[in-house]
């Protein structure tokens, strides 16, 4: 008996362990195919909060799947969203850029492919009425787009992400909250982006918060940007800390 007891344990770490693996999850928009990265955290039970992450502008990367593995190990359920599906994927930031760019004009369709990694979120196990998304460059701008659609998520966050949207597009009531973690120097956000995002944000009746960071420019959480403020992009130790602890904090306060 004694043998069998300490049998049992040995399979119950070993299948903790392995419900706390990033794994690839397949799934479909039409007939296009798509492949994302879910997580489930150890002891989850459907009544556990989710995060969505929505990458960068070259897709799926380790940084995203960094991000899932750290948000599962506090306790979420989080998948890594792919925007651009199977046959699509950049092979350099030219096509980075054309993908990123076809998506931001058509804000729908961003909206439909988030909708649908947010079901992949929920079928992994994640409670749909405890759900945040968030992104990082293109996809903080998805993350603000899931907020101006409304899809179902308590939050959304966007790191050093692009903030304008079409100034012919009417303000809408937004429901989620917001965050929005902001490099002060970021030069691909003009201050006009930044105060018509503002304004937005009124309009709607949003609940939203905005953090600058000093001396952090695009790309502060990306450790493989450099550290060359000069090139518009660059890795901020300091930003990139205090923007987890903000995320943290945001997550406990909406979730």
């Amino acid at each position: 008996m004694k043998f069998k007891s300490i049998f049992l344990v040995i399979l119950m770490a070993f299948s903790l362990e392995a419900n706390a693996q990033l794994s690839p999850v397949d799934y479909q928009d039409g007939d296009k195919a798509l492949s994302g990265f879910g997580m489930k955290p150890k002891n989850g039970s459907n009544d556990k909060p989710g995060v969505l992450i929505l990458p960068a502008w070259l897709g799926v990367d380790e940084h995203s799947k960094e991000t899932a593995t750290k948000l599962a190990e506090l306790g979420y359920y989080t998948f890594v969203a792919d925007i651009y599906g199977l046959d699509n994927r950049p092979k350099g930031t030219a096509e980075a850029g054309k993908n990123a760019g076809y998506y931001k004009k058509n804000y729908a369709e961003y909206q439909k492919r988030i909708q649908l990694a947010l079901d992949q979120l929920v079928k992994l196990g994640a409670n749909p009425d405890k759900i945040v998304v968030m992104g990082y460059c293109f996809g903080g701008t998805g993350a603000l787009e899931a907020a101006r659609g409304n899809l179902k998520v308590q939050g959304a966050v966007s790191f050093h992400g692009g903030l304008g949207k079409d100034s012919s597009r009417a303000f809408g009531k937004i429901a989620p909250k917001v965050l929005v973690l902001h490099g002060a120097d970021d030069p691909f956000v003009p201050k006009e982006e930044v105060d018509n995002f503002q304004n937005e944000m009124k309009a709607s009746g949003a609940d939203w918060q905005m953090i600058f960071y000093a001396n952090a420019v695009h790309a502060f959480t990306h450790k493989d940007a450099g550290s060359d403020n000069s090139r518009g992009a660059a890795y901020n130790e300091l930003a990139d800390k205090r923007s987890w602890i903000a995320l943290k904090d945001f997550l406990k306060e909406v979730l």
